[in-house]
Order: structure tokens, then C-alpha cells, then sequence
């Protein structure tokens, strides 16, 4: 059995185990992007599971360099496809070569830290949730290229068969952690690239060389293949401005992530549209680097509330709906920010939790 809409229970597939215990996707909990400051794998999953302990997440190392960043590390759960690099980034390669296992050993060392963490924290078997972050699949073809040189995404085959490799990737890797770690799975799509792919602004091989927009329904059809293959609930996050709400929120995602700062007027109703669908929303409130005057988690707190006032829902949403997280990744941080911003998340989302009623700001 599976019911991975609301996450609440998971029996796994095959030898995968059976869990039960609290949602792992709910409101008024907070929760990290991915990306993290420094190099070494078994001191940032300790200080994940440290200060995220409802929804702490695989940590993304990418100050490693290649094979370590989110397009580099996909090459590590690819099913029979793999990635070379280019001046440009990566490109796909008709076999293994020194990018593919650098990304498939660096991708085994995050997981063997993770479960020693996890154990070390008492966590082995109970159902605690984590969440796992990976390029979704409109980004990830438009930024690997194909051995000619050309985006993946301008090609309909290619684009398709990436998806599907990823799509099946994916279901392998969800099961593994389950069966690692004996912990429920948010598995989060990371599409930075999805306004531009949408819009048609990527940059192709030359000035002379662009890159078409890809209509609606088919990047629809692409996400959404990956998305329904999974037997985890998916997020998608996606920290561009603007984030594309109005396409976002015709997903089967299970819920929405953006920097509420790239948010404008004329993304109000489709934030709404979002919520009535009964979708949740992991909102980045905490700056990525420390602003000018330290803030407090009221100052963080505000626009979020603000936001669910304005759109006319009750203010209980923000404990029903809502999930705190910084603005986006945090490779590019200092480490004493990226851990205060994860303080400041956690002491948002446990407002929002317990009286966001009586919140209120001068």
C-alpha cells in the first residue's frame, strides 16, 4: 500500500521497509534547500539533523567542485546515462568515464554520512523523515549539453529519454534511503531553469543558436512523468525569479517552493490557487547571507504572514500549509550564517505552528 499524497504512510515496495509515524510533508516545521557551505559530508549532516530535527535534509556539498554541484551529482543516479565535462559544464557521454565515478563517489560518501549521522542520532528506523534534493528535469536538460554540443532540451528524444532515466534514478534512490535509513522521503525537484526554459531565454551554442521555448504541455508532461513515477511525495523548488506559480501550481507536485522576495502582485492568485488546491507551500523567508542589521525571527516571520493575510486565508494556514525554509541554497554563505539561518527557520516555523494568530508586527 501507498500513500505518499499527504506522506503520511509509506509500506515499501519489494524488500523496501514498511513505515509509519507523522507526515513528512505537514505544516509549521522548517526545512533546508539543499546546498551547504564547506567539504566535509559527516559535519554538515550532523549539523542538518542538528538543527532541522522535523525535516532535515541530504546535504549538498558542491564547494567539492565536479561531479558535486546539482547538475554534476545527477550523473551518480542516472540509469544508464552519464555525464563528461565541457568548458561549458557537463555534456552527456556514451560511457563512464573520471566525471561519472568522481559523482558516484562523492554521492556514496554523502549517503555513508548521512546513515552514520542518522544512527549516531538515534534516528534508525523511525520513520523520521528526511528529504532528498535533485535537478529536476527541465533544468537538467537545459543545462547538459549533448555530444554535439547542443542543449538536451533541443531535443525532443533526448529530453525524453534524460527524464526518464532520471524517473527511474530516482525511484532507486528513494528506496535505497528508506532502506538505509528506515525514514520516510520528501524528494524534492530543483528547477532553477524553468522560467527560462518556459520563456525561451536560455543561450544556445552561438549568438545565432537559440534555444525555442518549450510549450506548457510538454514541459508539463515531463515534469509530471517524474513526479507520478515516484512513490515519495514530490516538492518543487525553485528560487528563480519569477518562479512560474501560474504553471507550477497545474502539477502533481505535492507542494511549492520559492523565495517569497521574487513573489509580486501578479503572482498573489496563483499563491492562492495554490493553497486552495490543497498543495503546500515551503516558503524562503531567511536571506541567504546575512543582511546589514541582524535579524530576529519576527523580522524574518513577517512577510509570510503578511502574505497569507493579504491572499484572505486564515492564519491557521501557516501551521496547515506552510513550511519555512531559507530563500535557497547556502553553498555561497558563511557557516556561521548558514547555521543561524537555519535557526532563524526553525524559530519561524514554530510560530507559525503554535499561536500565529496572536502574531503581530509594528
Amino acid at each position: 500500500m501507498e500513500r505518499f499524497d499527504d506522506g503520511f504512510t509509506v509500506e515499501g515496495r519489494g524488500s523496501e521497509p514498511e513505515l509509519h509515524g507523522t507526515p513528512v510533508l505537514r505544516g509549521g516545521i522548517a526545512t533546508g534547500v539543499g546546498s551547504w557551505p564547506g567539504i566535509d559530508p559527516r559535519e554538515s549532516a550532523t549539523t542538518i539533523l542538528g538543527e532541522l530535527p522535523e525535516l532535515p535534509h541530504l546535504v549538498e556539498l558542491p564547494g567539492r567542485g565536479v561531479g558535486a554541484d546539482m547538475i554534476g551529482r545527477v550523473s551518480a543516479l542516472l540509469v544508464d546515462m552519464r555525464f563528461d565535462t565541457t568548458t561549458r559544464g557537463y555534456r552527456l557521454s556514451p560511457r563512464p568515464g573520471a566525471v561519472s565515478r568522481r559523482a558516484r563517489d562523492l554521492f556514496r560518501a554523502d549517503l555513508d554520512a548521512l546513515e552514520e549521522a542518522w544512527e549516531t542520532a538515534g534516528s534508525a528506523g523511525t520513520g523520521r523523515p528526511i528529504k532528498l534534493q535533485v535537478a529536476g528535469p527541465l533544468t537538467l536538460a537545459a543545462q547538459v549539453e549533448l555530444p554535439s554540443g547542443h542543449l538536451a532540451l533541443t531535443d525532443p528524444g533526448a529530453l525524453r529519454d534524460l527524464s526518464e532515466s532520471l524517473a527511474e534514478g530516482l525511484v532507486g534512490h528513494v528506496a535505497e534511503i528508506r532502506k538505509r535509513l528506515g525514514a520516510q522521503v520528501l524528494l524534492q525537484l530543483d528547477e532553477p531553469a524553468l522560467t527560462a526554459v518556459l520563456a525561451g531565454s536560455l543561450s544556445g551554442v552561438s549568438l545565432l543558436n537559440t534555444v525555442r521555448a518549450l510549450p506548457e504541455p510538454e514541459a508539463s508532461s515531463i515534469l509530471d512523468a517524474v513526479i507520478t513515477a515516484q512513490s515519495a511525495p514530490v516538492m518543487i523548488h525553485s528560487c528563480a525569479g519569477p518562479p512560474s506559480l501560474a504553471f507550477l501550481r497545474g502539477s502533481a507536485a505535492a507542494a511549492i517552493g520559492f523565495d517569497i522576495a521574487t513573489v509580486a502582485t501578479r503572482d498573489l492568485d496563483s499563491v492562492g490557487e495554490i493553497l486552495d488546491s490543497g498543495k503546500h507551500l515551503v516558503l524562503g523567508l531567511v536571506p541567504t547571507t546575512p543582511p546589514p542589521t541582524p535579524p530576529t525571527w519576527r523580522t524574518i516571520a513577517e512577510p509570510g504572514v503578511r502574505l497569507i493575510d493579504r491572499l484572505g486565508f486564515p492564519r491557521t494556514t501557516l501551521a496547515t500549509q506552510v513550511l519555512v525554509s531559507p530563500a535557497c541554497g547556502l553553498a555561497g554563505a558563511p557557516l556561521t550564517w548558514a547555521r543561524k539561518s537555519l535557526t532563524l527557520a526553525a524559530e519561524v516555523a514554530r510560530a507559525y505552528a503554535e499561536d500565529p494568530e496572536s502574531l503581530t508586527f509594528e
